[in-house]
């Protein structure tokens, strides 16, 4: 069976009201951290990613997903709690067997950012017993002497 093809042009939107959990400032772990309590960028990266993801829906078979593998990615804009952001995805095209995409993310005020990010669909399975075999290992002892 042939893969279903993705016509590029493709967009997806992820609409969301920016909560308090989605703030820099609620970032920090410790006193000396400080952060503003404005948008953070992980948040606005997480927000294009899905947003991404979301165009890739219907290509995905059973047991697969869709993971990113790259962004370059712009915050150029502050954004507060309370305020509406909406994330556009556009398919580009294929670079090899990644999906390139477009993303801007918007407020009330205009764009808050944009980026270049790809995905790649694979195997859901697959990716979570690699993962548990690379972290599972035990730790290589130090050549040579330590302390």
């Amino acid at each position: 069976m042939a893969k279903k093809q993705l016509a590029p042009g493709t967009t997806a939107l992820l609409s969301r009201v920016v909560r308090k959990s989605d703030l820099a400032s609620d970032l920090a772990e410790e006193p000396p951290d400080a952060f503003p309590p404005v948008l953070a960028t992980a948040k606005m990266v997480g927000m294009m990613e899905l947003a991404a993801a979301r165009v890739l829906i219907p290509l995905l078979e059973k047991g697969e997903m869709s993971v990113g593998v790259f962004m370059d990615v712009r915050h150029t804009a502050a954004t507060p709690a309370g305020a509406k952001v909406i994330t556009r995805a556009r398919f580009r095209g294929m670079e090899g067997k990644f999906y390139c995409f477009e993303v801007e993310a918007f407020d009330d005020g205009g764009p808050i950012g944009h980026a270049i990010h790809e995905r790649a669909i694979v195997s859901a399975d697959r990716l979570v017993e690699g993962a548990r075999k690379r972290c599972g290992r035990r730790p290589r002892k130090p050549h040579g002497r330590v302390g």
